[in-house]
């Protein structure tokens, strides 16, 4: 069954949504500590600093001590959310997450914010492009990524549930609020969220609106594709990926990030092993990103609902040749 999608105009970023999930879960469990690498006002965490300041550590800029103060909270028995930029958070503290979180397996949340090119002006040192192929060949890892804030405060909610580490990917962009109330976020579980018979995209974040978007045009011209969100990178839903491709017989991945590494190599592994489809991945294409407005740069560097139509024009052409 495909899920209810949303037409308000509404944009919320997912770093908002993520500021009021931490005050409504932490006034639900008083395990639920937040830390940040002193930019609370930016990854809104600052929210939670208001409410519950006795559970907020400002850890200044120093990220590796962001993560080993977690990961001594989370042996305590706490439940820590780590936050900070997402190039911060996988890059210049990467070795603390692998030998202090992943691999003893404590319940870290690290909880990046301003994900992807749509940072815009601040530029390509700021723009994480690589942070899911990081935190995905991480043992023990689970990499999370929320198309808009209903699902953000979902994924916040089952990841403080979760016992493990858990990668969570947000962005700094107002997006399109999608989904209501009455949607369902599993960890390990995709999302159908319009059913087709032509080809299947499979997207994450911001890519999911683009999606629908593509799905949307295509339809007018006679085309019916399959849109799946995969907010569950790791675990991602095997199941659901073979069923689609058997289901379409062509596959598309869109993603704000490079195109090694992260959703659409994700599900090359899975189709290449067992059912072998026309594919095609709308992400990065192995560069680094530049200054420059947000919108612009999605556009730039092809992430865009007419990539993802292009692409499936493609995939559509090899499928019938």
């Amino acid at each position: 069954m495909s899920e209810k999608i949303l037409n308000s105009g509404e944009k919320t970023a997912t770093r908002d949504a993520y500021g009021k999930a931490l005050v409504k879960l932490g006034g639900e469990n008083r395990d639920i500590v937040v830390l940040d690498a002193d930019l609370s006002k930016s990854t809104k965490t600052a929210d939670f600093a208001k409410v519950f300041p006795e559970r907020f550590f400002n850890m200044g800029i120093a990220e590796q001590n962001l993560i080993g103060f977690s990961a001594g909270l989370a042996a305590s028995g706490k439940v820590p959310f780590a936050s900070t930029f997402a190039v911060f958070a996988t890059g210049r503290a990467f070795e603390q997450i692998r030998n202090s979180v992943a691999y003893p397996k404590l319940n870290v949340k690290v909880a990046a914010t301003h994900a992807g090119i749509s940072v815009g002006e601040d530029g390509a040192s700021h723009q994480a492009i690589e942070d899911i192929a990081v935190m995905r060949s991480l043992p023990n890892m689970t990499v999370l990524v929320p198309a808009d804030a209903q699902e953000t405060y979902q994924v916040i909610k089952k990841a403080a549930e979760y016992q493990g580490p858990v990668y969570i990917r947000m962005g700094r962009l107002a997006v399109p609020v999608l989904f209501d109330e009455t949607y369902n976020f599993k960890i390990g579980q995709a999302n159908i969220v319009r059913d087709g018979k032509d080809a299947t995209v499979f997207a994450i974040g911001l890519m999911v609106h683009e999606a629908i978007k593509a799905a949307e045009e295509l339809s007018s011209q006679g085309i019916e594709i399959a849109v799946v969100n995969c907010a569950s990178i790791k675990p991602i839903d095997r199941e659901m990926v073979i069923r689609m491709a058997k289901q379409t017989g062509a596959v598309v991945t869109a993603e704000e990030h490079t195109i090694i590494g992260g959703l659409g190599s994700a599900v090359a592994e899975i189709l290449s092993e067992n059912y072998p489809v026309h594919m095609a991945r709308v992400g990065i294409k192995d560069v680094f990103g530049e200054s420059g407005k947000p919108d612009e740069l999605l556009v730039k560097y092809g992430l865009t609902y007419s990539e993802i139509i292009k692409a499936v024009k493609d995939v559509l052409a090899k499928k019938q040749s």
